[in-house]
């Protein structure tokens, strides 16, 4: 069970399912969860990581959509 949950944000994706990112304790750790709920339940998609496992994540992600934002940015200026 966790405990102290926050929820950070939700991200719809169409009418039924929407991703829940919050924050948590979980035995004892402080994690952040990020799931997908369907009508409003939780699935077994999502994915539960640590602070310094959620550090290296947001680089990684921030890596990917730069990544991604530099190719659109210059597919626009051709």
């Amino acid at each position: 069970m966790m405990n102290d949950e926050r929820i950070i944000a939700r991200i719809a994706r169409n009418a039924e399912d929407e991703l829940v990112i919050r924050t948590a304790t979980y035995w004892n750790i402080e994690v952040v969860d990020m799931r997908w709920y369907k009508r409003g339940n939780p699935t077994r998609k999502g994915l539960r990581v640590n602070m310094d496992e959620a550090a290296t994540l947001m680089k990684a992600i921030k890596k990917a959509i730069g990544n991604k934002n530099e190719n659109e940015q210059e597919s626009n200026e051709d």
